[in-house]
């Protein structure tokens, strides 16, 4: 996938609450529909925080709730990448 595949040791994992797997697929997908819905041209991580964030936001307990996400990646390094394939 996207993630580097280990858990750096930096990370504490004791502050996280959820973590939310998302396939490249999906988030390429996202990625995708932020740049034709919202004109956002994110990277495919923005993209597989996106759609993380929009299955948190249909959680119930969530209903009514904000929903916060980060882009933290841009679309230009992946202009040439089946990321922007439309076709």
């Amino acid at each position: 996938g996207i993630g580097a595949g280990f858990i750096p040791g930096n990370l504490d994992t004791s502050l996280l609450n959820d973590v939310v797997q998302v396939s490249n697929d999906e988030a390429f997908e996202w990625g995708r529909k932020l740049a034709a819905a919202e004109g956002i041209m994110g990277g495919i991580s923005t993209g597989a925080n996106v759609c993380a964030a929009v299955r948190v936001a249909q959680r119930p307990e969530f209903k009514g709730r904000r929903i916060v996400t980060i882009a933290c990646s841009f679309a230009e390094r992946y202009l040439s990448t089946p990321l922007f394939n439309f076709s």
